[in-house]
């Protein structure tokens, strides 16, 4: 099969496939720690050179895990991935993996609270870390220097939805020899096309859209052989950040309807943001989608649609945020998002309760902001329960 000539949604279903002699339909799930050879010096020589299709321990790599990375690899349009046992995993790996006692990193200081704290554990052990807004192509030209380790990015932050320019960011990094790592879970593999605008690495937390059934963890690193095969996976496999087999076969069954729902979920966020739009109970809606959101143009070129997630800031503080969400009937209150089931989150109390005040303030997440991942449900169904949660 020339992947090649297919497009993401064949790639989802077929890319990777490893099958036994059984010839079995399934992806088969090897559940095994380790392998076995026939003789020492085959042992041995494995050791000193893994083949293509040869393993040695399940933390270093596995034939259902094999398949599942080959897919994310082709999908991404990367030579080559390593899954990971979550998303965080990944974020750490990509970034320790580069790192050491005085590198120079920077970053967008819009970002998911737990990628901030891998930056601050980086800066206990002698890593300069620069936080920029994102959006502002100035401040990464005077912030990225020669010498400067990486570049670190959500393509779409969390949660206040600001769109990083991909293709701008990496010009700048790469003219100083910086390595470009997105996080691109909020555009989803639908509708990413960041290695074409200039990623050098892509991570996914494969917890979310790729899964898709709030099932298990998961994550991954998306980049090219050498990187992925010389720098990242000697670190996780000697850490222990290697995926399980039984949460990549969950994640490859996911993968053969991720195009179908997150299509889905997107045209029912962008059907709820229209909405609700100048809502009199809402200060304040964020959606790429919408020709509002600054960064609308950029999202509609980077990814040619507003995605799946929008924010909502009620008017009145935490207060009226939590009387709302406490009213809604159908959608549900969690801090996962990319689920099949819609999910509200109050960022200030939870994914980013550990900043303080100013700074959460810096990154736009008020007291009132709500971040809602949006299902598979019916759109009329859910703007009915968001607008009578907001009504009442």
């Amino acid at each position: 099969m020339n992947n090649r000539n297919l497009h993401k949604r064949s790639l989802a279903v077929h890319a990777g496939t490893r099958r036994s002699q059984y010839g079995e339909m399934a992806e088969a799930m090897f559940m095994t720690q380790g392998f076995v050879y026939e003789t020492a010096e085959q042992a041995e020589a494995r050791f000193e050179q893994v083949g293509d299709d040869e393993f040695i321990y399940a933390r270093y790599g596995n034939p259902t895990n094999r398949m599942f990375e080959d897919r994310i690899a082709a999908l991404e349009g990367t030579e080559d991935a390593f899954a990971t046992a979550s998303g965080m995993a990944a974020v750490n790996g990509a970034l320790m993996a580069i790192c050491q006692s005085g590198s120079h990193v920077v970053a967008a200081r819009a970002l998911f609270g737990s990628n901030l704290y891998v930056l601050d554990i980086m800066q206990r052990y002698g890593v300069e870390v620069t936080l920029v807004d994102g959006t502002d192509l100035d401040q990464w030209r005077a912030a990225v220097r020669e010498g400067t380790t990486a570049v670190f990015f959500e393509s779409v932050s969390n949660p206040a939805l600001e769109v990083v320019d991909i293709t701008a960011v990496a010009e700048i990094a790469h003219a100083h020899g910086a390595l470009v790592i997105v996080d691109n879970v909020f555009a989803t593999p639908v509708f990413s096309r960041a290695v074409e605008q200039g990623a050098d690495v892509v991570i996914y937390s494969t917890t979310k859209h790729i899964d898709g059934a709030g099932r298990g963890l998961g994550g991954i690193i998306c980049g090219t052989r050498q990187f992925v095969r010389e720098v990242a996976e000697p670190y996780l496999k000697h850490t222990g950040g290697a995926i399980s087999p039984f949460h990549s076969w969950m994640m490859l069954t996911g993968l053969t309807t991720m195009d179908l729902r997150v299509r889905a979920m997107s045209d029912t966020a962008h059907a709820i943001a229209k909405d609700l739009s100048g809502h009199g109970a809402l200060s304040r809606l964020i959606y790429p989608g919408l020709p509002d959101h600054p960064q609308h143009e950029l999202a509609m070129q980077q990814m040619g649609s507003g995605g799946t997630m929008v924010a909502l800031e009620v008017a009145g503080g935490k207060d009226a945020a939590f009387a709302m969400l406490n009213r809604l009937n159908l959608v549900l209150i969690s801090n996962n998002l990319g689920d099949a089931k819609s999910i509200v989150t109050h960022p200030a109390t939870t994914t980013h309760q550990r900043l303080s005040e100013g700074d959460r303030a810096r990154l736009g997440i008020s007291p009132g902001m709500i971040r809602l991942s949006v299902g598979l449900e019916d759109a009329d169904d859910l703007i009915a329960d968001l607008r009578q949660a907001l009504e009442r």
